[in-house]
């Protein structure tokens, strides 16, 4: 709920490791506008500049001297050191360690910014008993910010997507409580289908883990070092198939039109690069969420949980400014959007998991001691043999 006769606002935004728009899509919606986004990936940059025309791109943030006036910074910073499938070196990482450019910009501007907006992976929460956190915050404090943080799930949104990550948002003036922003809306999460009409899973994975979702996706991932694509596979029980998603469905999966990037720069004839982008992309809903709520604040409804030391793993929400720091009780869902299921979801023909991607992933998954829903394995077995059969058919 929205503070009576509050006028929504509109804010002039800065994007900082921009991608390929997906905070600023998002923000957009509720009538932000951006006026700068900076972003060193050729591919990405063609993408923001046929969709954000009126906003002048820049390339590698270090060579920003100032930032233009402007009322929001957006940064989705590399999290490659901090993802749990990534290197996890940690915030002072080649990649994530660039964090550091957004507070020396917000430092040398003319007028400092009133809110940033930061997002990242969920994991940097415990990596290095919530180091990346801990600097974050004793940034934004040295600063004169106060700030909160919240994890959210991407089905929240609608999107069968099992995508969480952790949203950040911190405030300069004394009428800008974040807590107002991020804590305003709250529902409880559902529970787990026991049953669903299909299943997503990695099928580069087996060995360790699946990424497993009922009625939904994993995360989608940006692919291998290689270029190589990595959609996410799906089980149709009902119909003994694995299957991988189209990369137009994967763009709808993370809230984008599909065919966002179908023109991105070096990406004709080179799937993998539109994976890449896609998979490294802020997922739009929540931004437009956050969107939503900068333009028209509701009430600061917070359970406040005990005083966080900054010397260990960071719970799921906080907030805190210079003073104290106290864990905040909020759900990974703020919203309940209605989810369609997975299969109704998808809207471009899906492609049968290869032979080869097939009989790699259920070698690894025999080997190992992970535990599989019934008939899933002997499934992934069928399909392997229907493969094999459709290649004897076309040789001869």
């Amino acid at each position: 709920m929205s503070l009576p006769n509050s006028p929504a606002r509109s804010l002039r935004a800065c994007g900082l490791f921009a991608g390929i728009g997906g905070v600023e899509r998002g923000l957009e919606r509720h009538g932000h506008k951006a006026i700068l986004l900076a972003e060193i990936d050729e591919p990405a940059q063609s993408v923001l500049k046929r969709r954000f025309p009126g906003a002048k791109i820049a390339g590698d943030v270090r060579l920003i001297e100032q930032l233009p006036d402007c009322d929001l910074l957006t940064a989705g910073f590399p999290c490659q050191d901090l993802s749990q499938c990534g290197k996890t070196e940690g915030i002072h990482g080649r990649n994530s360690s660039l964090v550091g450019e957004v507070f020396r910009l917000v430092e040398s501007a003319a007028k400092r910014p009133d809110w940033l907006l930061l997002e990242n992976v969920p994991f940097m929460l415990r990596l290095d008993s919530g180091r990346a956190m801990t600097l974050i915050v004793s940034e934004l404090a040295r600063l004169g910010y106060r700030w909160a943080y919240r994890t959210v799930d991407a089905r929240a949104f609608g999107m069968p997507q099992r995508r969480r990550r952790v949203v950040l948002l911190a405030s300069r003036e004394k009428e800008n409580d974040p807590r107002c922003v991020l804590f305003a809306d709250n529902r409880p999460q559902p529970p787990e289908s026991d049953s669903a009409g299909a299943y997503g899973f990695y099928w580069t994975e087996g060995s360790t883990g699946l990424g497993w979702g009922s009625d939904c996706v994993p995360t989608l991932k940006s692919g291998s070092s290689f270029g190589i694509p990595s959609p996410p596979a799906v089980w149709i029980p009902s119909e003994r198939r694995i299957v991988t998603i189209d990369i137009r469905d994967a763009e709808r999966l993370q809230g984008f039109p599909a065919n966002w990037t179908a023109r991105a720069k070096a990406t004709e004839g080179r799937s993998g690069e539109r994976w890449r982008l896609v998979g490294n992309a802020v997922f739009v809903p929540m931004a437009a969420w956050v969107g939503r709520r900068l333009a028209k604040p509701g009430r600061c409804r917070v359970d406040p949980g005990e005083v966080i030391s900054r010397s260990g793993p960071w719970p799921p929400a906080a907030f805190g400014d210079e003073s104290e720091i106290r864990e905040a009780k909020a759900s990974l869902w703020p919203v309940a959007w209605k989810n369609k299921p997975l299969l109704d979801f998808l809207r471009f023909p899906t492609k049968p998991l290869s032979e080869r991607a097939t009989a790699g992933f259920l070698s690894r998954a025999k080997k190992s001691r992970l535990r599989f829903a019934d008939g899933f394995l002997a499934d992934v077995a069928h399909h392997l043999e229907s493969s094999s059969r459709d290649s004897v058919s076309v040789g001869a």
